[in-house]
């Protein structure tokens, strides 16, 4: 008896051979495309803690005050899609508790607007888009995706420049564990403002160019691996006052050890990485693995049949019975 090759065998030698390309075009063409920064974004983060804080209406240093900083982050879309960058445009607001609820975030005790561009896949600052002000460094907001394990310059907005954060282990935050990234800034002058020379201990100068310096007594960063997400932030800034040329703090305009992520965003900053880690792995990972190995066991079998189908047929009858004749 002849047999050929069935339908079968070639449905699954195809299958088989499909998974296998599939495979790798999934994880080296389809997972970088899915790993990118995404463009309608629209995130609020709060962080609380105490402090002191300088009183304008009592023009003096008030201590022990309970300090929010509110940072909301909206995706500039259309720009965006015009430069394709991510284009994000960035408030971050001081308040104490005689100025929350604001009404007007302008009438908090420090609102800071700004606009950071980012390339969607490397997370690289990019200079356009009436970015302001130039930031440099590896990470801000979040970090690159598939975060390492060293140390990363990360930009301090206040600083206005870069800081070295280091790697130091993981950490769990609300359960999910992440990569711990410490920081810390010393004195550092950053700008002028026009005072009343009182401010900082020259009564007889009505106005005074006084030098405003910043420090920062310890960042912490608690990022997800996979997706470059903070899922916790610490700062501890203290931001000061100094006569021109001055060599100590005349007046303290923010002082804190510790501003830190409300639970609630802690949660919320998990949840968003969870959900995109997952879509990451299932694009990177476990479907180019699952479809790498289907799809061997699946061409194996495939071939397997094809070639015991094609051999069935070329073998010759070698049974030795006579074949039966025709006669009249």
């Amino acid at each position: 008896m002849r047999r050929t090759a069935s339908p079968f065998s070639l449905v699954l030698l195809g299958l088989g051979t499909f998974l296998l390309v599939l495979a790798p075009l999934l994880a080296w063409y389809v997972h970088p495309r899915a790993a990118v920064n995404p463009i309608d974004i629209d995130t609020t983060a709060v962080y609380t803690g105490r402090g002191s804080v300088f009183d304008l209406d009592r023009i003096e240093t008030v201590p022990d005050q309970n300090i929010t900083v509110t940072q909301r982050v909206r995706g500039n879309v259309e720009e965006s899609e015009r430069s394709g960058n991510a284009v994000w445009d960035v408030t971050t607001s001081v308040d104490t508790d005689t100025s929350l609820p604001a009404a007007d975030p302008h009438d908090a005790l420090d609102f800071t607007p700004h606009r950071w561009v980012l390339d969607r896949r490397t997370t690289e600052p990019v200079h356009c888009c009436e970015e302001t002000p130039h930031i440099e460094g590896e990470a801000y907001l979040k970090f690159p995706f598939d975060v390492q394990k060293r140390s990363y310059q990360w930009w301090d907005n206040t600083l206005g420049d870069t800081v070295v954060l280091r790697h130091r282990g993981t950490e769990k935050v609300q359960g999910h564990t992440g990569y711990r990234f410490t920081g810390s800034v010393p004195p550092t002058k950053t700008g002028t403002r026009l005072v009343p020379g009182s401010i900082v201990g020259q009564p007889d100068r009505p106005q005074v160019l006084a030098e405003e310096w910043y420090a920062n007594h310890g960042v912490e960063l608690i990022v997800d691996q996979r997706t470059g997400r903070v899922l916790y932030a610490q700062t501890g800034p203290r931001r000061t006052l100094r006569a021109p040329g001055g060599t100590k703090d005349a007046a303290v305009l923010l002082d804190t050890e510790k501003v830190a992520f409300t639970t609630r965003t802690q949660r919320e900053a998990v949840r968003q990485a969870k959900r995109d880690s997952d879509q990451l792995r299932l694009l990177g990972e476990t479907l180019p693995i699952g479809a790498a190995a289907a799809g061997t066991v699946l061409a194996v079998i495939g071939a397997v049949l094809v070639v015991r189908g094609r051999r069935a047929e070329e073998s010759p009858d070698t049974s030795g019975t006579p074949r039966p004749t025709l006669t009249k």
